[in-house]
């Protein structure tokens, strides 16, 4: 997983509310087992509408979405995130989440970024009007260049993961050496329990 510390750049001033994983990608793309190509399928109901945020030009490549309240809701499916990162979104600002998409978010390197609706509203007028935004997550805070600054509060072992983009695998590597130190401990009380295992 690539480490997030800094995102800056054009956002996307999408503000829906409710908007569930069945709207960030339809059930239809769920056949894959791989994350590439995803992007092609994401918020697809939504950019079937003429005039859509996700097609102009002047969102094209933008790193951050501005949501509204409960972004993620629904079924719990990873491919959400999947999608969003395929599409080149690494941060997402709303009001609230579904527990399930904020973990699965934060697992593969999207920041959920919580923020007070004003906040938003306010986001999403820099956005519209062309502005770009600035998210810090060393500072934890969100600026814009016309003097904004909203802060923002993390579970400190989220962000510890995005900072130095650790993984579920790459957490485990991270105990390697005391994972085998237990292993061998374990091996030679109880050696019986390793019998049949490969060694």
């Amino acid at each position: 997983m690539e480490p997030l510390k800094h995102v800056a750049g054009r956002a996307i001033p999408l503000g829906l509310k409710n908007v569930d994983t069945d709207i960030i990608i339809p059930a239809r793309w769920l056949k894959t087992i791989t994350r590439e190509g995803l992007g092609q399928g994401a918020f697809e109901t939504i950019r079937a509408e003429a005039g859509n945020v996700f097609d102009d030009p002047a969102f094209e490549g933008a790193p951050i979405l501005i949501a509204g309240d409960n972004f993620g809701c629904g079924s719990s499916r990873e491919h959400a995130a999947w999608a969003m990162l395929d599409l080149g979104i690494r941060v997402v600002i709303a009001p609230s989440y579904s527990d399930i998409f904020s973990g699965n978010a934060v697992k593969n390197g999207i920041l959920p970024v919580v923020l007070p609706q004003a906040a938003i509203d306010r986001l999403l007028e820099v956005a519209r009007e062309g502005g770009t935004i600035d998210v810090d997550l060393e500072t934890m805070s969100v600026t814009t260049p016309y003097q904004d600054r909203f802060t923002f509060e993390l579970d400190a072992f989220r962000r510890h993961c995005l900072l130095n983009g650790l993984d579920e695998v790459a957490l485990t590597f991270e105990r390697d050496a005391a994972i085998g130190a237990f292993e061998a401990k374990r091996g030679e009380q109880q050696g019986w329990l390793m019998q049949g295992t490969a060694a």
